[in-house]
């Protein structure tokens, strides 16, 4: 069984920073994709961003240039700088990694969420 570990999380100002960190661990072969997605109240959860094993990235327009993800594959561990953070990013931060277990099957695991709420 995987599990994914979120921390960081928390209250900050309008133009502040947080840096999201989420942790896999459990009987893992191999791990590709990590990303991190969110849900504001009311609304669907939308991807916010994804990192390859290879260290390729991708965002969601709406926040290119501000927030960055990254990963240590020796710790299994991804993260996501948030820098001029606005009242809209507030929301439930999720990390997902695609992650090959020890059975040899790929499966999508979540962790369970960390609140991220910006003040104006």
């Amino acid at each position: 069984q995987v599990q994914l570990v979120e921390s960081g999380g928390g209250l900050v100002q309008a133009g502040g920073s947080l840096r999201l960190s989420c942790a896999a661990s459990g009987n893992i072969a191999s791990i590709y994709d990590m990303g991190w997605s969110r849900q504001a109240p009311g609304k669907q959860r939308e991807l916010v961003a994804v990192i390859t094993s290879g260290g390729s990235t991708n965002y969601a327009d709406s926040v290119k240039g501000r927030f960055t993800i990254s990963r240590d594959n020796a710790k299994k561990t991804v993260y996501l700088q948030m820098n001029n953070l606005k009242p809209e990013d507030t929301g439930v931060y999720y990390c997902n990694a695609d992650v090959v277990g020890g059975d040899g099957r790929l499966r999508k695991s979540w962790g369970q969420g960390t609140q991220v709420t910006v003040s104006s």
